[in-house]
C-alpha cells in the first residue's frame, strides 16, 4: 500500500468529513470525534511540537491508555516525519529508563498525572528529556517542572505556528514516503534488555490491509481500544487498521469501566488475548454458581447441546432439522443472553492471539455464536502472518498463511516467515537483527511448529524452550503451562523439567475463581496466601493436574511430559516483581533463579518448603511475603500408543 498513516487521515476527513472516527467515554457520556474534527486537532498538534523542534526522524514517546489526543499525537508526529513510540503505561518509571536513553528521546506526551511523575522521576537519568505534555491536567495544576505543560497549550502553540506558516502542515505530509520509519515497539524483554522493533509506514499498512481484506473489513465496524496501545496487537487494530479501513474505535473511560463500556458499544470486531477470555468465561461460570437450581440445570442441558452442536453451525457444516430447533430455543434461552452479557452480541469476527487458548475455552465462545479464532503473528511481523478462515477454525492451530506470506520450516522445526510486514530492524542493535532476518530475507521466529494435512500452522513452543527430560522425553514447558491455565482456577503455571527426570510446577490459583468456589464451601481464608495453602485448594488443583497428564499420556510425543510434583506459590506472579512481562508472559528463567530454593525443594522430595520473597506495592512501597509452602505429588499415566 503505497501510502502513509497521514494521508489516510485526510484522505478520511476529505470523503467522509462527518462520520465518527473516534469515541470517548468521559464521566458517563461518550463523546465523538468525527474524521475532519480529528484532522484539525493533528494539524494543531503537528503545528505545535513543529515549533517545540520535533524534526524528521526524531522519537517522542506516547505513554498512557487509548485516548483520542494520544492517537492524534501519534499521527501528528508521524505527519512531521518524527517516529511515535508507545510504551506500556502501567510499567515501573525504571522500565522507560532504557527505550527513552537508547531512542534518544528528547519528547514525550502522556496520559495524566501518574505518567508525568514517573518521568519526573526519571530527569535524572534521562538529562536529553526536555518537553513533557500531558492530556489530562487533573492533580496538576500546582506542577511548575521546566519543560511541562498539558496539551491545550501545544494545540494553542500549533494554532499559531499554522497562521504562520499557512501551507506546512500539507507540504509535510507530502514529503513522507510509505518507506520512512511510522513507528517502534520495545519488544517486552523476557532474557534481558527489550528490543526496539522499527516498522514503516508500508510494513504496518501492509499487514493491516491484508487483515481486513481477509476478514472483509469496512468502515462500518466498531471496535473497542481496551489493551495496552504499546502493545502492537492493540496498535494494528486500533490504529492501522483504523486508518487502513476508516472504521470507529471506541476509548473506554478507564480499566474499571471496559466491561461495561463492552455492552454499550456492542463491537463488531474484537481482539483479546486469551487471558481475557478466560476472565470473562470465569465472570459467567461464577455467576452460574449463584444461580437457581432451575437456571443452571437449563443453562447446563443447553451448553451441552451447544458443545455438540454450536461448532459445526459456525464451521457451516451440516446440523439435523432437530438440533436446529433445539439451537434456536437454545439461543433464544441461554445463548443469545449470554453473547449479550459478554458485550459480544454484535461480534461479527474476533480473535484470540498472543498465547495459545485452551481447547474448551476456544469451543465455548464459538459454540454459543461467537465467530472467536486464532491467529499467528509477532510484533517484529506486524502481527498478520496466519488468520484463519471462517469455516476453519481449529482448536489446535492458528490458521492459514494469508496475502503476502510465505512460510517453511528448518530441520528443527523452527518456524521462518517472509512477508511485505517484516520489520525493517531493531534499533541499534544490528547484532540482533542479523539474528533473526537472515540474507534470502527470512525472519526466523524462534517458534518450533509444522503445518498440518490442511495447510494450517501449529505451534508447539518457542523453540528453545523445547527440551528434553533425561530420558529423551520431548519436553515442551509452555504447551503444558497453556493446559493447566485452561482451567478456570489456574491463573498462571510455571513448569521445569528440562534435563531433569521429571517435571514439577509452580501454580497461581485464580484469586477470584477459587474465592467464590471456597465461599460456596464455607471455607474461611484470609487473603490469597491463606487460600492457596489450603488443603481443599491443593486437592482441587492437583485434580487439574491430573486431567493434564492424562490428557498428556494420550498425546505420544508429549506424554513424558507429565507433571509429577507442583506447589501452589504464596503470591501471584506479577510483572512489577520482574516475574511477567508487561504482555503477562511468564519469564521463566528469571522466576527459576528467583525461586530456586522451591526448585531445589521440589526436585529434592521435600514436602514442604519456606519460601520469603520482597514484592512491590502497586503505591511503590516494598513489602515481604512469607509461607510454608506444601508439595504435592500428582498421578501420572502410562502412554496410550494410538492404534496403527
Amino acid at each position: 500500500m503505497q501510502t502513509t498513516f497521514p494521508r489516510l487521515l485526510l484522505e478520511h476527513a476529505r470523503q467522509r468529513p462527518d462520520a465518527p472516527a473516534l469515541r470517548e467515554k468521559v464521566y458517563g457520556i461518550w463523546q465523538t470525534l468525527t474524521w475532519a474534527q480529528l484532522a484539525q486537532l493533528v494539524r494543531e498538534l503537528a503545528g505545535g511540537l513543529a515549533a517545540a523542534g520535533l524534526k524528521r526522524d526524531d522519537h517522542l514517546v506516547v505513554i498512557g491508555d487509548n485516548r483520542p489526543r494520544l492517537y492524534a499525537t501519534m499521527l501528528a508526529a508521524q505527519a512531521l516525519g518524527a517516529v511515535p513510540i508507545p510504551l506500556y503505561q502501567d510499567a515501573a518509571a525504571a522500565e522507560f529508563t532504557f527505550p527513552i536513553n537508547n531512542a534518544d528521546v528528547r519528547f514525550a506526551v502522556v496520559e495524566d498525572q501518574e505518567q508525568v511523575d514517573k518521568l519526573l522521576e526519571l530527569r535524572e537519568q534521562c538529562p536529553q528529556l526536555a518537553a513533557i505534555w500531558y492530556d489530562d491536567p487533573r492533580g496538576l495544576r500546582n506542577y511548575s517542572e521546566p519543560g511541562l505543560a498539558g496539551l491545550d497549550v501545544l494545540i494553542e502553540q500549533g494554532r499559531a505556528h499554522a497562521q504562520a506558516n499557512p501551507g506546512f502542515f500539507d507540504a509535510v505530509v507530502a514529503q513522507a514516503a510509505p518507506t520512512d520509519v511510522a513507528a517502534m515497539f520495545f519488544t517486552s524483554g523476557t532474557t534481558g534488555h527489550p528490543k526496539g522493533v522499527v516498522h514503516t509506514h508500508f510494513t504496518l499498512l501492509d499487514r493491516a490491509r491484508a487483515g481486513a481484506e481477509f476478514d472483509k473489513l469496512t468502515e462500518r465496524e466498531e471496535v473497542l481500544a481496551y489493551l495496552p496501545p504499546a502493545w502492537i496487537g492493540q496498535n494494528i487494530f486500533s490504529y492501522a487498521q483504523w486508518l487502513a479501513c476508516g472504521y470507529v474505535v471506541n476509548c473506554p473511560e478507564s480499566a474499571a469501566t471496559v466491561t461495561i463500556d463492552l455492552k454499550e458499544i456492542g463491537p463488531t470486531y474484537y481482539f483479546a488475548p486469551p487471558r481475557v477470555f478466560e476472565g470473562l468465561l470465569t465472570s459467567v461460570m461464577i455467576r452460574m454458581e449463584d444461580a437457581s437450581r432451575l437456571k443452571r440445570a437449563l443453562f447446563h442441558h443447553y451448553m451441552a447441546l451447544a458443545r455438540r452442536v454450536g461448532p459445526a453451525r459456525m464451521d457451516g457444516a451440516p446440523v439435523g432439522t432437530l438440533d436446529r430447533l433445539r439451537y434456536a430455543i437454545g439461543n433464544l434461552l441461554i445463548y443469545g443472553p449470554l453473547r449479550n452479557t459478554l458485550g459480544l452480541s454484535r461480534v461479527r469476527v474476533a480473535y484470540t492471539a498472543g498465547e495459545a487458548i485452551g481447547p474448551d475455552l476456544f469451543t465455548f465462545y464459538r459454540s454459543i455464536g461467537i465467530n472467536l479464532k486464532q491467529l499467528y503473528g509477532s510484533t517484529e511481523t506486524a502481527v498478520f502472518v496466519c488468520l484463519q478462515p471462517d469455516n476453519e477454525a481449529k482448536a489446535d492451530t492458528v490458521g492459514v498463511p494469508i496475502a503476502g506470506v510465505e512460510v517453511k520450516l528448518t530441520d528443527s522445526g523452527e518456524i521462518l516467515i517472509r512477508s511485505p510486514g517484516l520489520l525493517k530492524e531493531y534499533y541499534k542493535n544490528p547484532q540482533a537483527t542479523a539474528e533473526v532476518l537472515d540474507s534470502a530475507g527470512w525472519y526466523h521466529t524462534g517458534d518450533a511448529g509444522f503445518l498440518d494435512a490442511g495447510g494450517h500452522l501449529k505451534i508447539i513452543d518457542r523453540a528453545k524452550d523445547v527440551g528434553r527430560l533425561a530420558d529423551g522425553s520431548l519436553f515442551a514447558p509452555k504447551y503444558v503451562e497453556n493446559k493447566l491455565k485452561f482451567f478456570p482456577h489456574i491463573k498462571e503455571a510455571v513448569a521445569f523439567g528440562d534435563r531433569r527426570d521429571r517435571v514439577c510446577a509452580f501454580i497461581n490459583i485464580d484469586f477470584e475463581a477459587v474465592g467464590n468456589w471456597a465461599e460456596k464451601r464455607n471455607l474461611p481464608y484470609a487473603g490469597y496466601t491463606d487460600l492457596a495453602g489450603k488443603p481443599e485448594v491443593y486437592d482441587l488443583v492437583r485434580e487439574c493436574v491430573q486431567k493434564v497428564n492424562a490428557d498428556l499420556a494420550a498425546d505420544e510425543k508429549l506424554a513424558g511430559g507429565q507433571i509429577s510434583r507442583f506447589l501452589i506459590l504464596h503470591k501471584e506472579l506479577d510483572a512489577d516483581d520482574g516475574e511477567l512481562t508487561r504482555t503477562r508472559k511468564v519469564r521463566r528463567g528469571h522466576i527459576g533463579e528467583k525461586y530456586q530454593v522451591l526448585v531445589d525443594a521440589l526436585y529434592g522430595g521435600r514436602t514442604e518448603q519456606f519460601i520469603e520473597t520482597q514484592v512491590r506495592f502497586e503505591d511503590g512501597r516494598s513489602g515481604v511475603v512469607a509461607a510454608t509452602l506444601k508439595i504435592v505429588d500428582a498421578a501420572t499415566f502410562p502412554t496410550l500408543r494410538k492404534a496403527a
